[in-house]
C-alpha cells in the first residue's frame, strides 16, 4: 500500500515533469528537474535527490509509479 503522506503527485507534460503544488512553499505548477528517462532508474531502486526550484527545499525520491513520486520522509501538507 502506498503511504500517501510520503507521495507526491506529478504530471508529464511535453516531456517535462510538473507537480501541481510544492509541498513546502505551496507554489503551483512547479517544473521539477527530473527527466522522464530518470523515472525508470528510480523505479529500479536508484534514489534521486530532488531540489525544488521554487524554494530550494530538498527531498529524496525512492520510488515512482505513473502518477506519484515516493519520498523517504513525510511531506508537509496544508492544513
Amino acid at each position: 500500500m502506498i503511504p500517501f503522506e510520503r507521495a507526491l503527485p506529478y504530471d508529464l507534460i511535453m516531456n517535462d515533469l510538473y507537480i501541481p503544488e510544492c509541498p513546502y512553499c505551496h507554489s503551483s505548477n512547479v517544473l521539477i528537474p527530473v527527466k522522464p528517462a530518470e523515472l525508470d532508474d528510480i523505479r529500479s531502486g536508484k534514489k534521486r535527490l530532488l531540489v525544488f526550484p521554487c524554494c530550494r527545499s530538498r527531498l529524496t525520491i525512492i520510488d515512482a509509479d505513473h502518477d506519484y513520486l515516493l519520498s523517504d520522509q513525510d511531506l508537509p501538507r496544508r492544513r
